[in-house]
């Protein structure tokens, strides 16, 4: 097996697609608890991870990400059970794509040498 990537951006109708941003963002979430502790992880403007974060919660049926006020007591986020749900969906694509794909990408990097 080649040392070879593969990432899969799914292409809904607007606004819902799955990129490696949004399911980056996702687990940034899940490892640092804040969306504010994503962007910094992910070195992209809290702004941009908010926008992310809303449109996902957005154009499913119920939220990806549950948010917390900050505050005395702070802030936070975490995901969801959907958000879970959806994340390791996604994994289990790429996953699965990257199966498909191996032989011809092998055949490829072989033609590069």
């Amino acid at each position: 097996m080649s040392s070879a990537a593969c990432q899969i951006r799914v292409l809904f109708s607007e606004p819902l697609n799955l990129g490696p941003g949004k399911i980056r963002l996702l687990e940034a979430i899940h490892e640092t608890g804040s969306i504010s502790g994503a962007a910094r992880l992910l070195h992209i403007s809290y702004r941009r991870a908010w926008l992310m974060a809303d449109t996902l919660n957005k154009v499913f049926p119920s939220p990806l990400i549950d948010t917390a006020a900050g505050g005395v007591r702070g802030g936070g986020a975490r995901l969801t059970t959907l958000g879970a749900a959806v994340l390791a969906s996604y994994r289990r694509m790429e996953t699965k794509a990257a199966k498909a794909i191996s032989k011809e990408v092998e055949a490829i990097l072989a033609l590069a040498r």
